[in-house]
């Protein structure tokens, strides 16, 4: 299984990630993790802190972007407020709170500089909301209005971290100010869409898909022809990112229609909410063509009954038994 941070918001007294279902019958992955990281405790909300700019220990190497920090150990006692500082300036897009952030990241104690986790080491960069509850609430004030681009350092009293049950599995104490090093790659809302290079639309029998990037819902036209009888998964704006791989979770813009009509049914866009999920957890004809596409694509899926829900659809969705199902998908990042 694939190592995750624990940086997201899970019950009191666990320490493994906890995901959950979308109201479009989609889902967050769920995955165990053997790591520790800023995960939100289930407790009640704490005010807002001050946010203060120091003190914070020296970062001593990997100085620049994206590099695995070193920090040194903090010296004297540390702020009981939340310190914050932009150690480099990005000038990307602006971070605002429930925006979804891809970074790689260093967190230690305080008291010990002992590292309880890292993103770097595992060559994959964390990509989590920051939402209320889903995140500790240090990342959240901490990053919120930075940029993209920006390195930030923080140091996160217990209130505004794990608070007084602290984190077991990491070796983090109820009473330990953690310090984070942050290099935040991107920031994604509900107005992100995939920036890649146009691909031909060739083919008359297939839905034909708007290359807008602008945020909004692309247009999808249906043909006047038969619907296919196997997947179709055709890049619409094909991305130069990593790509999706069978098991990877994904974040993502979507829009889907029927064939027969050309109705919507469901939409990220109408919501003006981003979806994440595990390719493991959708019907085939999704997880079949999202594998080995590349991130900041738009993608083009027509699922055939037998790949997408059959003779039993779900109760409620408005989708018909042995429905063709015309997708258009931007991948916005893997998780």
């Amino acid at each position: 299984m694939r190592r995750r941070s624990l940086l997201i918001a899970v019950p009191a007294g666990l320490v493994t990630l906890a995901g959950c279902g979308d109201d479009d019958g989609g889902a967050d992955s769920a995955e165990a993790t053997d790591t520790a990281s800023p995960s939100a405790p289930a407790t009640s909300a704490a005010p807002p802190p001050k946010i203060v700019d120091g003190p914070l220990p020296a970062i001593t190497a990997g100085t620049k972007f994206d590099e695995k920090p070193t920090v040194a150990k903090g010296s004297g006692e540390p702020s009981k407020n939340l310190a914050v500082k932009t150690v480099i300036a990005g000038g990307g897009q602006t971070v605002a709170e429930n925006d979804y952030i891809q970074a790689n990241y260093l967190g230690q104690i305080w008291d010990t500089a002992k590292v309880f986790d890292n993103s770097y080491d595992r060559k994959t960069p964390l990509v989590i909301q920051l939402a209320p509850g889903g995140i500790i609430d240090g990342w959240r004030y901490g990053l919120t209005g930075k940029k993209a681009g920006s390195r930030v350092q923080m140091s996160v009293p217990p209130t505004w971290g794990y608070g007084e049950q602290g984190n077991s599995q990491a070796g983090i104490k109820g009473t330990d100010t953690l310090v984070f090093v942050v290099d935040i790659q991107a920031t994604f809302n509900a107005k992100s869409s995939a920036k890649g290079a146009q691909v031909a639309q060739d083919n008359v029998d297939v839905p034909k898909v708007g290359t807008n990037t602008d945020g909004k819902a692309p247009s999808i036209e249906i043909p006047k022809a038969d619907p296919p009888t196997k997947l179709v998964a055709n890049y619409i704006l094909e991305g130069d990112g990593a790509e999706v791989g069978a098991e990877d979770s994904v974040l993502v813009q979507y829009r889907g229609v029927f064939w027969d009509g050309g109705k919507e049914f469901d939409s990220t866009y109408g919501r003006k909410a981003l979806t994440s999920f595990s390719l493991q957890q959708v019907v085939k004809g999704w997880a079949q063509g999202l594998t080995g596409k590349k991130v900041g694509s738009r993608v083009l899926i027509v699922i055939p009954p037998d790949l997408g829900y059959g003779d039993n659809p779900p109760s409620g969705s408005g989708i018909k038994k042995d429905s063709t199902l015309v997708f258009s998908v931007d991948i916005l990042a893997k998780m």
